[in-house]
């Protein structure tokens, strides 16, 4: 191999990946991730009946869930791109209550029960990018999520809403492959309402357990790569 082949190579290598791609106004793409899904418990504290016991609720574990959807995202400015990436997720909470007597003193915990979720996600987010380092740019993340629970009529002990909106944000780095940008996002999902419905799930046994909470607050921590 002659010097100027060696030399021409080493040239070569330096040439970042698709040079134009942040200068299109608008593309597209998909997405795939995990996620786990936590409540935030506020419990009464209030005895739920004539012996004064008292029942106190919250999440025991976190289990992966999975989140899929489709990428738009359209050029703003030169750092700023306003993303809108609708799609579906599921997961789980997995919670359990301790009953304790009116003084106080531990009785028993309950099994642990299962809270499952899907939803229909519409996220719309504004992505501030950093400067692009050869093949790779960090970025930062943030916006507005509206999330709808198809889930919602099929728990036992509990009944939730189905309508729920979330503060989202959270960084990234984007790295430019030959044939497409990957990106790898970990973002937070905070809900803004209380999803615990006070009507409960029509079974009379279950009511205790609705009423021993004053309200449920979603929260939902996500690790999202992209393919645009």
């Amino acid at each position: 191999m002659q010097l100027s082949e060696v030399v021409g190579q080493g040239k070569n290598s330096k040439i970042a990946n698709l040079r134009s791609f942040d200068e299109r106004p608008l593309h597209f793409g998909f997405l795939i991730g995990l996620n786990t899904m936590d409540f935030t418990v506020y419990n009464t504290g209030r005895a739920i009946n004539d012996a004064g016991e008292i029942l106190y609720s919250d999440v025991v574990s976190l289990t992966p869930g999975l989140n899929i959807g489709i990428v738009t995202s359209y050029k703003l400015t030169k750092d700023l791109n306003l993303r809108f990436l609708p799609g579906i997720s599921f997961g789980q909470r997995n919670m359990s209550y301790i009953k304790y007597d009116k003084d106080g003193k531990f009785i028993e915990r309950e099994e642990p029960f299962k809270i499952k979720s899907t939803f229909l996600e519409f996220p719309l987010l504004l992505k501030y990018n950093a400067f692009r380092m050869h093949n790779a740019k960090p970025y930062l993340v943030g916006g507005f999520n509206t999330r709808y629970d198809l889930a919602k009529n099929k728990q036992d002990k509990l009944l939730l809403t189905s309508l729920d909106g979330y503060l989202e944000f959270g960084a990234g780095f984007d790295f430019y492959l030959t044939y497409f940008r990957l990106s790898v996002e970990a973002k937070a999902s905070i809900g803004l309402s209380n999803v615990l419905n006070s009507k409960g799930t029509g079974e009379p046994g279950d009511m205790d357990y609705t009423n021993a909470l004053d309200a449920l607050r979603s929260r939902i921590f996500c690790l999202t790569f992209y393919f645009e």
